[in-house]
């Protein structure tokens, strides 16, 4: 069966990136994968330390966090197209994205110190369980499963895109907002978010020991990327919460 025949909300996982004709003695490993994000959310943690500390002596984090976004953006269409740069690549992006979530939690340090460290920890338990549900097969990956979770993420991530272009007119989009409304949609994308991790999951287990040894780069890619989504919005919610609490 071909391997484009699946598709994931994740755009590291998506066929595209396992077919490409080569071959490799070495082969993608979950131990590769493991190692290499936990460097990665160790880089990142360090750059976001750092921009605390910047914004504590008075520095502006709003380009930093518009920065490292677009950043992150960019670097991840180039890793769409160029996946053998995935090892030059992958870096650039986590450094993009330790910039965003630097200026991004930086608000939510500086006024609720004890919020960031929080999403941190729900965002690991969330992980957690999530690979327990599906090491467990409590959650079945099947097709139907597989449509829902890429068609509320797409619905998101537009509703994420068109509130972003209508902020450069001065509109403000409910999204943004700590009305009731706001907090349901949040809720919602953490939801879905967890679940991308499935996903995920499905998709390393589907390839370990299979495809070329590269490919661990954009595996990582694509589970940083999920799990970031996952601490962000958790966040957002947790700031919500705390200012309308």
């Amino acid at each position: 069966m071909s391997l484009r025949n699946f598709k994931t909300s994740n755009p590291a996982f998506n066929g595209y990136f396992w077919e490409d004709g080569k071959s490799s003695s070495q082969t993608m490993t979950v131990l590769g994968i493991f190692i290499k994000s936990i460097v990665g959310i160790l880089v990142i943690a360090a750059i976001t330390v750092y921009l605390w500390q910047l914004s504590e002596s008075g520095m502006s984090m709003r380009w930093f966090t518009l920065g490292g976004m677009l950043g992150a953006i960019i670097i991840g269409i180039l890793i769409s197209y160029k996946q053998n740069w995935a090892h030059i690549l992958v870096p650039l992006y986590v450094v993009a994205k330790g910039i965003f979530l630097g200026g991004f939690s930086s608000y939510a340090h500086n006024n609720f110190p004890e919020l960031p460290y929080q999403a941190i920890g729900v965002t690991i338990v969330t992980f957690v369980v999530m690979l327990v549900l599906y090491q467990l097969r409590i959650i079945v990956v099947t097709k139907k499963l597989r449509s829902v979770i890429i068609t509320a993420t797409i619905s998101i991530m537009v509703v994420y895109l068109i509130s972003f272009i209508l902020s450069f007119f001065g509109i403000k989009s409910y999204i943004w907002g700590t009305s009731w409304l706001a907090i349901v949609f949040n809720i919602l994308a953490a939801i879905v978010a967890s679940f991308a991790l499935l996903l995920d999951f499905d998709y390393i287990e589907r390839y370990k020991n299979k495809a070329p040894k590269y490919k661990e780069w954009l595996a990582t890619w694509g589970l940083l990327a999920t799990l970031i989504w996952l601490y962000v919005e958790v966040l957002r919610l947790m700031q919500k919460l705390a200012i309308r609490f």
